[in-house]
């Protein structure tokens, strides 16, 4: 039998808590018997919820928190007032270990400052990236890094190459995977000052398997498996991405219903064209982990559905089982010597 993953959920956070966080997390216990949930928030809001649904009790616990971080409220301060935030005590729960992980629909900065603060870096680890998969032609891609580090520095986006390597390799199983850098051009003299220092860096990095530069036109063609970039452009890609995804979906849709004859070929293709669209749907990747940390901290989108939560605890459970901080640790450490 599988080792218990205990999986710290802020029941308070994103725009549709706590009814779909609650459903999520539940449904996540009800497909593996592994999970354990731990539920931080209003002890009675949460278990006035959990009356709509049948759940197995031991697989779930609350932790009653107070108070809510809201999404406007600046982060560090928030972090540091609010001890007794849903989000906080989540976090908590990892430091101290008596979580494996944390999920959170929540304010992306306090998570992002909570998640250094409290449960802190792996040694060597200098700036942890947010990394979330993106659906391409070919599977998916991590995306590295989309919201953390508008600020990187070289150095930063190479950790950010070795990371996310780590990652596709053990949580995707992609054997060697190709590494790219964000650019404008193709040509190793292109790019901004962060890329044209970084390149050459990516390029001599013996244990990656950097292929160059990307443009963002060639990320959904699957070109590679780890696009490294600072967060300011990760941000604006993801953004894109969604934007761009969810307008084609409705166009199509829209265009099979202009007539009789468009509607009977809507029926014909439905089938196929649901799945082929479902691989496109970012929730069912789950959320976007905060790499590098001692403890795994995941952020999902804060419009989340009952669906994208249940991924992101799921999620918990490969990340553990596949050792990922060890690898992570592992691969900084050789680095370092």
């Amino acid at each position: 039998m599988s080792e218990m993953v205990k999986v710290a959920v802020d029941a308070m956070g994103g725009d549709n808590a706590p009814s779909e966080i609650i459903k999520g997390a539940l449904e996540a216990a009800n497909e593996n018997s592994c999970v354990k949930i731990c539920l931080v928030g209003a002890e009675d809001i949460i278990k006035k919820e959990l009356e709509k649904y049948n759940y197995k009790q031991e697989q779930v616990e609350i932790i009653n928190a107070t108070e809510v971080i809201e999404t406007a409220e600046p982060p560090v301060m928030a972090i540091r007032k609010k001890k007794d935030s849903s989000i906080v005590k989540a976090l908590q729960l990892v430091k101290s270990g008596e979580c494996d992980a944390y999920v959170s629909a929540g304010s992306t900065g306090a998570t992002l400052v909570g998640g250094q603060v409290i449960v802190g870096r792996l040694k060597g680890v200098e700036r942890p990236p947010l990394a979330p998969l993106i659906p391409t032609e070919k599977g998916t891609a991590l995306l590295i890094d989309c919201g953390a580090n508008v600020d990187a520095r070289p150095s930063h986006l190479v950790q950010f190459a070795k990371i996310g390597s780590v990652y596709m390799e053990s949580i995707m199983k992609v054997k060697n995977p190709r590494v790219a850098i964000v650019n404008i051009g193709a040509e190793e003299d292109k790019g901004n000052a962060l890329v044209k220092e970084t390149f050459p860096l990516l390029k001599n990095c013996p244990d990656i398997n950097f292929i160059g530069s990307i443009e963002a036109r060639d990320i959904p063609a699957g070109y590679a498996d780890v696009v490294v970039c600072e967060a300011f452009v990760g941000n604006v890609i993801l953004k894109l991405y969604e934007g761009v995804g969810g307008t084609l979906i409705k166009k199509v849709k829209a265009g099979m219903m202009t007539s009789l004859r468009s509607k009977i070929g809507a029926l014909l293709v439905k089938p196929a064209l649901k799945e082929t669209l479902k691989e496109f749907d970012l929730e069912q990747y789950g959320g976007a982990p905060l790499l590098g940390l001692k403890g795994l901290v995941v952020k999902t989108h804060g419009s989340s559905k009952a669906i994208e939560i249940k991924n992101s605890v799921l999620q918990c459970v490969t990340f553990k089982e596949q050792k990922i901080n060890d690898k992570i640790k592992e691969k900084i450490t050789l680095e370092d010597e």
